[in-house]
């Protein structure tokens, strides 16, 4: 069921992944093939502020994706709408203030990016101020559509997801043509149509939000100074990635400029627009691991979290490994697509097939630091971060050009990303106490993480006659382990006629569903999940509401609910999961 899942939430995350990245995209192409070299330099030099509110956005996705799983996991619904109004007004606060802020000091933040001071002659000034100008129009749609997509995951629209994302390419892509050939308001022009772009996207997802259908409801009174310290903290350790992209690219442009010349920062826009996209695919994986992992973890479900490990790996090393295959036949109309200026396209080209033989480290260095977070292991996920997206890149890059120019600061992400992964691999080792490639080992969870081995029975179901076998063998685990018949029939009662009732009703004559049973034998009671991937139902919630006259009616969940101590339902990433606490005696 989790390899499914992850399957399930893979593309459309790869694709919200892409929300921030795509509108820079065709921004880039337009500026580069309609307005000119000296646009497309002041482009990139605009980058670093593009990246900073995309920094404050994933922190705050981040957090949601943390702090929200762990409530719904916990199903602690007040906690979950807590998160989910402190994450909106914070956004919006953040969206708002940082608007402000820029467009109040435009010209000392264009200084600082290095397009040097405001003169008649200086061009790329004026370009890159335009730029600024057009795309912090649009900053509070910009922030909340990257909240929105944790929030539209977790409630199993993802559909809504990918109708965002398309009609937010299709609206950029005719408003970029209607500034270039009609309105003619260049790089201001440009930046506008982006942010016209997102509010598209935005006003698609928030329609979920509006409808009372809705799992999320916003609270203003649930608003605590306590609630935003445990996401913002929570969010900390992609705020940290984010901040360190931004000093990487603003670090880059500076040595290109040294060891370059324009033409370099030109060719290097282009290299980091098609690299954001390319991250897409390796962001898109480590963000189905945050949220699932932060979700298992909550739950101790140590065989979930290895196998999630497991899962992770082999999607993202072979999904970039066939990104970098395309991208590397693909390097010479790519360039194409953005340049004209011949020298600037070879250096485009070369930078580019040096850039993207990066990105399976860095997926896999994504993946893991993302799970990292999830299982609470901040300090190390921060400490992945600022390796991998700073320190080591850069130096690399700084040192590599000291005998290949710009070359060597193509070549320094794949060295700064090698290096990263070689560390993360030595620290697993250490940790596990031996040399183990094993998802065992890389899920660095602690021998005490979880129930213990003897106490615990899992196993799975799609059809009836898994159901009774698995309604068998529990109860033949907990006469093993010494429990009375009475409580063993009651478990097996359970899983009988839940499992039963999930097979009838749920898998709608189809074969892609699943029941995944688990069992965990506590010292004063007995923990029943069951958890499948069918339409949405709560048992509990429907007995609780049916008549008391009608006791002739689903006398199979009355029962269930009678023979347990306590029931609770979550339904959560399309999931429904009902625990059963049993009493021993």
């Amino acid at each position: 069921m989790i390899k499914k899942l992850f399957r399930q939430m893979l593309v459309t995350q790869i694709v919200s992944a892409m929300t921030v990245m795509l509108c820079m995209l065709i921004d880039s192409i337009m500026i580069g093939r309609f307005l000119g070299l000296p646009s497309m330099t002041a482009y990139g030099l605009a980058t670093p502020v593009l990246l900073v509110f995309a920094a404050l956005g994933s922190m705050i996705a981040a957090g949601v994706q943390v702090i929200c799983g762990r409530t719904i996991a916990s199903g602690d619904t007040e906690g979950t709408n807590a998160c989910y109004t402190v994450s909106v007004m914070t956004s919006a606060g953040i969206a708002l203030a940082g608007m402000a802020a820029v467009l109040l000091f435009t010209d000392p933040i264009c200084t600082l990016l290095g397009a040097g001071t405001p003169s008649p002659d200086n061009e790329v000034f004026r370009l890159t101020r335009d730029y600024l100008r057009g795309f912090i129009i649009g900053a509070p749609a910009f922030i909340l559509s990257q909240i929105m997509v944790p929030f539209l995951q977790i409630a199993g629209s993802r559909t809504r997801l990918v109708a965002a994302v398309l009609a937010m390419t299709a609206g950029d892509v005719v408003m970029d043509l209607l500034n270039v050939f009609v309105l003619k308001q260049g790089t201001f022009g440009m930046g506008l149509a982006s942010s016209v772009s997102y509010y598209i996207a935005f006003v698609i997802g928030i329609v979920y939000f509006l409808r009372k259908s809705c799992i999320f409801k916003l609270r203003p009174k649930l608003y605590t100074w306590k609630v935003c310290a445990r996401m913002l903290r929570a969010g900390v350790p992609t705020m940290i990635n984010q901040v360190s992209l931004v000093l990487l690219t603003f670090t880059l442009n500076k040595l290109l400029l040294s060891v370059g010349s324009d033409l370099a920062v030109a060719s290097y826009s282009v290299i980091s627009t098609v690299g954001n996209i390319c991250y897409s695919f390796s962001s898109g994986p480590a963000a189905v691991v945050l949220t699932l992992s932060s979700l298992f973890y909550t739950d101790s479900d140590r065989s979930a979290l290895k196998e999630l490990v497991g899962i992770m790996t082999r999607y993202c090393a072979a999904i970039c490994a066939a990104v970098t295959i395309a991208v590397i036949l693909l390097a010479a109309p790519l360039a194409t697509l953005f340049l004209e200026n011949p020298a600037a396209k070879d250096m485009t080209v070369t930078g580019l097939r040096l850039f993207v033989l990066s990105l399976v480290p860095c997926g896999l260095n994504t993946c893991f630091k993302n799970y990292d977070q999830g299982i609470e292991r901040v300090r190390l996920t921060c400490a992945i971060s600022v390796c991998q997206n700073f320190v080591l890149t850069a130096l690399s890059a700084f040192v590599l050009s000291r005998f290949l120019g710009v070359t060597g600061i193509w070549l320094g992400y794949l060295c700064g990303e090698g290096l990263t992964l070689l560390l993360i691999t030595a620290y697993v080792f250490v940790q596990y106490g031996k040399p183990s490639f094993t998802a065992e080992a890389f899920s660095l969870l602690p021998e005490t993480f979880g129930a213990a081995p003897d106490s615990l029975l899992e196993t799975r179901a799609s059809e009836r006659e898994q159901v009774l076998a698995a309604s068998e063998e529990a109860a033949e685990f907990c006469r093993a382990h010494s429990l009375s018949e009475q409580c063993s029939m009651a478990v097996s009662l359970c899983i009988e006629e839940m499992g039963m009732n999930i097979v009838e009703y749920g898998f709608a004559g189809r074969n892609t569903h699943e029941i995944d049973i688990r069992l965990v034998i506590q010292e004063e009671s007995v923990i029943l999940r069951i958890r499948d991937n069918c339409a949405g139902f709560d048992p509990v919630e429907y007995t609780r509401h049916q008549k008391e006259e009608d006791l002739t009616k689903h006398i199979g969940l009355r029962m269930v609910m009678a023979l347990t101590k306590d029931a609770e339902y979550v339904n959560s990433l399309g999931l429904n999961c009902l625990t059963l606490t049993l009493q021993k005696a």
